[in-house]
Formats: C-alpha cells, sequence, structure tokens
C-alpha cells in the first residue's frame, strides 16, 4: 500500500486546503494522473499519482486543511493488486445488500470501508461522552466523523432526554427558545454562508497587515493619454502582424514605471529590520482579476523586454491566472506592482500595498473632458487619473511625488520609452 502524501507546496508554505478530489475510491488509476487539487495561500497544485494503483482510501474531505507530507489518500500498487478488496464495496452497493457493521461481533473482520470515519480524538470524545459512532450523523461527503458531529449527537441525544419529561406545551416553547434569532431584526431573514477560500483569508490577511505595518500614503496626478492613443491606433496593426500580440496600455505603462523606478531606487525597494534594501532589477508585478480574487503574477526584468515582450509576457501570466495555473515562482519576488480599476470602470481609487514592497501604482478609466491646453485654448482630452501609494517610511512625499510626475511625463511622450530601456 503506497501512502499519497502532500508535496512540497513552496518556500515558506507549509499548509493548504483540499479543494476537489479527482479521484473516487476504487478508481484505477495510472502514473502521472492528477489525482487531487490543493488550494495554497496563492495558487492551486494539482497532485499526481507516483505509480499505477487503485484507490484505497481518502483520508481528507474537500476543504479540509492539510500539512506537508501529511498522507491524505492510500494508493493499491499495481492495477491487479488487490481488486478482491474493491469489488465486494461496489457489488453491495449495487444490490443494496450491505451488511450492518454493528451486528458483526469479530472486529477484525470488519474493513475499513464499514468501520466509522474518525480520528483518535474524535474517538475519545466519543468514549466520554459514552456515544457510539455507529450512530453519529455526518454532513462529510466522505463520511468522516468529526468532533462538531459527536458534540452535535450528544446535544440532540440531551434534548431528546428533556422532552420526554416534558408536558406537550413546554416541549413547543422549548422549540422556540432554540430557533435562531437575528440579531438585528428580531426575525428571520434569507442569508447565505460561504466559507472564505484559502486565497480569499490571504488576501484579506495581507491588506490588513500592509494597513497596519506601512506607512501608507496616496499621491495622485493625471495623465493625457492622447499620445498614446494615438501610437495604438497608428502602430496596432502593424505591431499585431510582426509580433503576433496587440500593443496594449500596460506596456506603456510597465515602461513608464520602470523609467520613474531608475530615477527613484527608493520605490524599488522593501525594508527588512533595520535595512531599506534597494533592488537593482525590476520585476513588476500586474495585478489580475480572478473568480478566486485578486493575484499578482510577476514580468520579470521588464527592463529587458520591448513593447512585444511585456504584452506577451502579460497575456501568458493573465491567462494561466484565470485558469488557476499560476506556479509559485510566478508570484513571488516582484519589486513594484501595477494595478488597473479601470478596466472595472473605477475613476480613481487609492490601491493598498503588495507587501514587501513599498509603492503601487493604480491605473483607471479615461474618461474624455476638456483641457486647458494653454490660456486661450482647450481641447477634448482623453484623461486617466493615476494613484501611487507608498510607504512613507522610506519613500518621502517628494519621491513620490516626483515619481509620478515622472511616470506621467513619460506616457505623455511615449517615444522618450524608447530611450528608457
Amino acid at each position: 500500500m503506497i501512502e499519497v502524501k502532500v508535496p512540497e507546496l513552496a518556500e515558506s508554505i507549509s499548509e493548504g486546503t483540499v479543494a476537489q478530489w479527482l479521484v473516487k475510491v476504487g478508481d484505477k488509476i495510472q502514473k502521472g494522473d492528477y489525482i487531487v487539487e490543493l488550494e495554497t495561500d496563492k495558487v492551486n497544485i494539482e497532485v499526481s499519482a507516483e505509480s499505477e494503483g487503485i484507490i484505497k482510501g481518502i483520508l481528507k474531505g474537500e476543504g479540509d486543511t492539510v500539512e506537508v507530507d501529511e498522507v491524505i489518500a492510500f494508493l493499491a500498487e499495481g492495477i491487479e493488486e488487490d481488486l478482491n478488496e474493491v469489488a465486494p464495496v461496489k457489488q453491495k452497493e449495487s444490490t443494496g445488500k450491505a451488511s450492518n457493521v454493528e451486528e458483526e461481533k469479530n472486529e477484525t473482520a470488519v474493513s475499513k470501508q464499514q468501520r466509522p470515519l474518525a480520528s483518535p480524538a474524535v474517538r475519545k470524545l466519543a468514549r466520554e461522552l459514552n456515544i457510539n459512532l455507529n450512530e453519529v450523523k455526518t454532513t462529510d461527503l466522505l463520511g468522516r466523523i468529526r468532533q462538531e458531529d459527536v458534540r452535535a449527537h450528544a446535544d440532540r441525544g440531551a434534548v431528546q432526554q428533556q422532552e420526554e419529561v416534558l408536558p406537550k406545551n413546554e416541549k413547543t416553547e422549548n422549540r422556540k427558545a432554540q430557533q435562531p434569532v437575528s440579531a438585528s431584526t428580531g426575525s428571520e431573514k434569507p442569508v447565505e454562508r460561504v466559507k472564505m477560500s484559502r486565497r480569499r483569508q490571504t488576501i484579506a490577511k495581507r491588506l490588513v497587515e500592509a494597513q497596519h505595518t506601512a506607512a501608507m500614503l496616496t499621491t495622485f496626478n493625471e495623465v493625457d493619454m492622447t499620445a498614446i492613443m494615438d501610437v495604438r491606433k497608428r502602430r496596432n496593426e502593424a505591431f499585431l502582424k510582426q509580433h503576433d500580440v496587440k500593443v496594449g496600455f500596460m506596456s506603456f505603462f510597465t515602461k513608464a514605471v520602470v523609467g520613474a523606478l531608475k530615477k527613484f531606487p527608493a520605490l524599488n525597494a522593501e525594508i527588512q529590520g533595520d535595512e531599506i534594501v534597494l533592488k537593482k532589477f525590476y520585476d513588476i508585478g500586474i495585478a489580475v482579476g480572478t473568480e478566486g480574487g485578486l493575484v499578482v503574477p510577476v514580468v520579470r526584468e521588464a527592463d529587458c523586454l520591448g513593447f512585444a515582450g511585456i504584452e506577451k509576457e502579460i497575456a501568458r501570466l493573465a491567462d494561466k491566472a484565470r485558469e488557476n495555473k499560476l506556479t509559485m515562482d510566478e508570484l513571488q519576488g516582484g519589486t513594484f506592482t501595477i494595478t488597473n480599476g479601470g478596466i472595472y470602470g473605477s475613476m480613481m481609487s487609492t490601491p493598498i500595498l503588495n507587501s514587501p514592497q513599498v509603492g503601487i501604482l493604480g491605473m483607471h478609466s479615461i474618461q474624455w473632458r476638456p483641457v486647458a491646453i494653454d490660456q486661450t485654448t482647450i481641447e477634448n482630452r482623453p484623461m486617466m487619473y493615476i494613484a501611487l501609494s507608498y510607504d512613507h517610511r522610506i519613500v518621502d512625499g517628494k519621491e513620490a511625488v516626483s515619481f509620478l510626475a515622472k511616470v506621467k511625463q513619460l506616457l505623455e511622450d511615449p517615444e522618450s520609452l524608447l530611450l528608457e530601456g
């Protein structure tokens, strides 16, 4: 029998959550087949079989937390190995003549599939409460009995015993007293409770940490997008034919950010203890919205990429993000982040730092409005508000404002981006 264990997930990640079992007990699998999908703080990981065989037991249900190197399933090696242990179970299920476990007198003859699935802690609790685990009902899809199931069974037993000695009218009042009551209105209202995914919990935790750790401030500016839109209009068709990718706004903003970071290196740094670590490389995180929440894959060495290289890498990472296929390496180590709320219609926002980074640039929707070109000329221009949130512990206000002004300057003169490298 082979133990299926949780593999090494990534550096600094010691646990995950069972997102989905891709097999069930009795399934025949080949070496390399995916068995289970695990959700970590940032990515989902599919665990594959190391050899062919039959799934003999699943120890963790969907939603359970598992640790690295923990056994989560058993695999009988070889397709032909021990088929007799699986076949009777299927036969009993199909004929509806499964034997009653409680009637078995010889405990050693009872298979693991028939015995209540419970951990030693649950069995200890059941003994303390004098409860037969075979009588405990569970809502777990895999039939595993948990401590809350045992306690709920004990509570039901206590209530039942109490009702046996109560008059009929007292039973009715007792049931009414046990009905849930809304704390806000005093009456029941329809609600839906959805368990937070591990990724959502991590996002929430990190956002709160960023607020509590960094001295975060935000400064704003606006960009006239006329020149960029003109370049895209004139060059997009030829660019697409040559590079097989469209030229989007993100490549311009990534180039502009890299140029500004070179001039103001404090925005490309982080705090470690009592030291400021200035990064001499430019790995730019690009925020991507997915069904599971926001993720920030990293465009490595963005300063060494051209417009086509940046666009292709962003497209590749965005596709993997939406398919939950990003690796930990593609999510870690960014030095600065760009987020675009404009695709959702946001005109202005204050982006939250992606710790331990000390700077994040927020893009917003383009709005056409009248702009004074000079003292006598007003024109209708496509304008975008941009926001820079920064950690005031190591970035002064002057640096932050100057950084954003540099980004604005580069964006309004796109040809200058070619000189920034």
